[in-house]
């Protein structure tokens, strides 16, 4: 049986990483080798699952585009591809790596970011390369991205699971209520 997403651990604790933890998270990205950061920094851009980026190849960062493109994985049975718009440089500095750019074990990759996270000096359960992507989906719907984006970008099949980011708790859930009083 597939449970669904939750926003929220089994003790109320958020999964997301903030806005201010996402900032703190990439600017201490910046101290890190330059394929482990760029590693972090994918995930941060992107909101892209851990295996995803483990995927990618050569080809996948498209610098005329400026699009990381991804074999979306959780489409059982149907290979589904998206493409998510990142800065030029990024792009550019993950296309210089080469054919894997990421060539990491699942378990190394894990550890990249969890010790990226205490780097940052962000800890509890957001601090994961989970707590990056729906970080990533909370931060799309507080800039008021269009929901229909945000789900190409997260590679949702459907539009409900998307829209889960919508259950933001906290400064996101008074942001989302702040724009109703203006």
């Amino acid at each position: 049986m597939h449970l669904p997403i939750q926003l929220r651990d089994r003790q109320g604790r958020r999964k997301y990483l903030t806005p201010d933890e996402r900032r703190i998270f990439f600017n201490h990205t910046k101290t890190l080798s330059t394929r482990n950061r760029l590693f972090c920094q994918t995930l941060y851009y992107t909101g892209c699952r851990l295996s995803e980026a483990l995927a990618l190849g050569e080809f996948s960062a498209d610098v005329e585009g400026k699009v990381i493109t991804f074999k979306t994985l959780k489409r059982h049975g149907h290979e589904h591809q998206r493409s998510v718009p990142v800065p030029n440089e990024h792009v550019k500095e993950v296309r210089s790596l080469g054919k894997c750019p990421f060539p990491y074990s699942r378990t190394t990759a894990w550890r990249i970011i969890k010790k990226a996270m205490a780097g940052a000096g962000i800890n509890g359960p957001q601090a994961t390369p989970r707590g990056l992507r729906h970080g990533f989906a909370i931060k799309c719907a507080t800039e008021n991205a269009v929901i229909s984006k945000i789900q190409v970008w997260m590679g949702h099949a459907s539009p409900m699971t998307t829209m889960i980011y919508l259950d933001a708790v906290g400064a996101e859930e008074r942001d989302f209520i702040r724009r109703t009083w203006d």
